[in-house]
């Protein structure tokens, strides 16, 4: 995403499903296909639209062209509580960068890139906000603890649930074993669909995210307790494989 226009090639309709609604994977209830059929989107925002403009495109564009239809439920789940532990948080908040600010605030410009390969990946959210997984460390940049949470989700065996309360943006660089790295990366490349030998599957399912991620997590003052959550899920009534002309 780009200012007022946003590209995506090669994404299913889960994957569009999660921008439109602000949902994980999980809770998508939706027939397999729509997690292996990829579609490209090429699409420009009216002008002067918010930035929450782009999930209000998305959402219309899929029930335009796919004639989406679907319901919300509620469903509990097994995850993990992001929580501040018994000595506090220690993270250092981010220094205000004037020229990440956007000139009027009620309009923030969206600036999202994804980047990645065999030796970790990059996402800039934007406005100075980023996270690097990468060389055995995982590294915030002005990050919301919200968007924190999101992005280890990939890393780990349930979903991630921010339960700190805290509200700021934070920097911070946490160490992991090269072992307990390569099992995450795994994970994180299995969680976007990648196809791997059963193997290697089998190999990350049973470790994951070891003891070293979890114990880099308390350097911050936080910890990941195992919790049961009632999160919505989207349960897909109705859905085009093809969808109409433009």
């Amino acid at each position: 995403m780009d200012g007022s226009r946003i590209f995506c090639t090669a994404l299913s309709l889960k994957d569009y499903l999660r921008m439109a609604y602000d949902v994980k994977d999980f809770q998508i209830q939706a027939p397999e296909w729509m997690a292996s059929l990829r579609y490209d989107i090429a699409a420009t925002l009216p002008a002067g639209a918010p930035a929450s403009g782009v999930r209000e495109m998305i959402q219309s564009l899929l029930a335009d062209r796919f004639h989406l239809a679907f319901h919300r439920e509620s469903k509990e789940f097994a995850v993990y509580g992001l929580v501040v532990g018994k000595d506090g948080p220690k993270l250092k908040e981010s220094k205000i960068d004037p020229d990440t600010l956007a000139a009027d605030p009620s309009k923030p410009v969206v600036n999202v890139a994804v980047s990645g390969g065999r030796g970790g990946m990059n996402l800039n959210l934007g406005n100075g906000s980023a996270f690097a997984f990468g060389n055995n460390k995982i590294e915030g940049t002005k990050l919301t603890m919200l968007a924190f949470a999101d992005t280890i989700a990939r890393f780990v065996d349930r979903p991630v649930v921010d339960m700190t309360n805290l509200k700021g943006n934070y920097d911070f660089t946490i160490e992991i074993t090269p072992e307990d790295f390569r099992g995450m990366t795994i994970r994180s490349a299995i969680a976007a669909g990648v196809s791997l030998p059963p193997e290697v599957v089998k190999q990350a399912l049973e470790g994951g995210a070891g003891d070293s991620f979890f114990s880099a997590i308390q350097t911050l003052g936080l910890r990941l307790d195992r919790r049961k959550a009632p999160l919505e899920v989207l349960v897909i009534d109705r859905a085009d494989k093809d969808p109409t002309d433009n």
